[in-house]
């Protein structure tokens, strides 16, 4: 046990002085807060602005209501043209493009309309572009039905709002709940990815340098791989905890600042009212159980693998790839048991021990033990515990022979034979 503690301990400090350290810990959240923000500002302002120029042949159609039309969405903007208009040299008069609107009745109004460009723009400007042609069709069409101002703010207000109340928790909210299960997953992916491959690329540096030649002859492999694994863990479990400090100083600070400010009380009330729809101490307890088991059920196979390569980076690409794979694969599954946490999909991957670190937290933000019953959670902590359990054994097999080969490249089958070799 001494020895496996010296080996943590050399893991733990050489990373955590590092330079690098400080910087991802202090910078990822700034970056990832940028990329989220960054993107929706973007998105926002990039939208391209067309001009398409209305040649109307229909007379439903009038240049008032496609002004009108442009002051609701600015990003295509509809011109009434003559007849003297050329369509062939929409370029050389200023539009994108041009619609010519055909003869119709208006009982009878479903015709297809060509948007004629000399680019394509994709389904989102067809989109647009529908929605407001049709708009102004169903203003032509109620006025032609008799349908008047009075009727149709009836008809716009008259709607139905549906608000889903859960008996078990009444401040349950399915935005708070998957904005949670959004950021706990993706932390969770990113460690896993990051921080595996920290552990893989640590074994082959100390195979490739002869280092692990000197080390074995006092230690025992499976000591050696179990010190590594345990000491990167920790440097990942310090960033974590360092970012939730950062959380609950700025959550703390805000409150006692918000006593004098209206617009921080404002944000503070809201921040207390979102978390108030969770069980926050239920969240972080099982994110760092599943952060912790799911890093020791990867992070060995990802030393098994650094154990067996030499010093070719695309090889370890190569057998690297189907735990990439995995992990991607349990952000996707994320993904659909946010929508329905209550699915097969969801409960599958909450299980298996593949996906659960991933998937499980993505459905407890919906609430214990309504939507993720105890004996879901029990059955999933436990697989995940006996798929740590049973992989660090399988890893550690391989990792025993592969660390001493060198000169011959291995393969997943070469692998297998040393983890089931007697």
């Amino acid at each position: 046990m001494k020895k496996i503690s010296l080996i943590i301990q050399r893991e733990y400090l050489t990373r955590v002085k590092k330079k690098a350290f400080l910087l991802t810990t202090l910078l990822f959240p700034l970056l990832y807060m940028g990329l989220i923000f960054g993107t929706t500002y973007l998105g926002a302002t990039s939208k391209q602005k067309l001009s398409v120029a209305i040649i109307d042949q229909s007379g439903y159609f009038p240049d008032s209501m496609l002004k009108q039309s442009n002051l609701r969405d600015s990003s295509i903007l509809f011109t009434a043209v003559s007849d003297t208009f050329t369509p062939a040299n929409f370029r050389k008069n200023g539009f994108d493009g041009y619609i010519i609107l055909p003869e119709m009745e208006w009982q009878r109004g479903n015709k297809k309309i060509k948007f004629v460009t000399d680019k394509t723009h994709g389904l989102g400007t067809e989109n647009i572009i529908e929605n407001k042609l049709n708009l102004i069709w169903s203003e032509t069409v109620n006025e032609k039905l008799g349908i008047g101002n009075d009727k149709k703010m009836i008809l716009g207000s008259s709607s139905l709002a549906v608000k889903e109340e859960n008996l078990e928790n009444k401040n349950a909210d399915s935005i708070v709940a998957s904005t949670i299960g959004y950021a706990s997953g993706f932390l969770i992916y990113f460690i896993l990815l990051i921080y595996g491959s920290q552990v893989m690329m640590g074994v082959m540096e100390e195979k490739t340098n002869r280092i692990a030649e000197v080390v074995v002859s006092s230690v025992k492999p499976f000591q050696l791989m179990l010190g590594k694994i345990i000491g990167i863990s920790l440097v990942a479990l310090t960033q974590f905890l360092i970012w939730v400090a950062c959380i609950f100083l700025v959550y703390f600070g805000g409150k006692m600042l918000g006593s004098g400010n209206a617009f921080a009380s404002t944000m503070v009330e809201g921040i207390q009212h979102s978390f108030a729809s969770v069980n926050l101490p239920l969240i972080l307890f099982c994110f760092a159980f599943y952060f912790i088991g799911g890093f020791f059920f990867y992070s060995s196979l990802y030393a098994a693998i650094g154990s067996a390569i030499n010093e070719d980076v695309r090889e370890a690409q190569s057998l690297s790839f189907p735990i990439t794979l995995l992990i991607i694969f349990s952000l996707v599954m994320m993904t659909v048991a946010i929508r329905d946490p209550n699915g097969p999909v969801a409960f599958w991957g909450s299980i298996l021990p593949f996906t659960s670190p991933i998937v499980m937290m993505a459905r407890l933000p919906f609430g214990v033990p309504g939507t993720v019953p105890v004996w879901q959670l029990a059955l999933s902590m436990s697989l995940l515990i006996i798929g740590f359990l049973c992989t660090t054994w399988l890893a550690a097999k391989i990792y025993r022979t592969g660390i001493l080969m060198y000169g011959k490249k291995a393969s997943w089958k070469e692998m297998l034979k040393w983890a089931f070799r007697k």
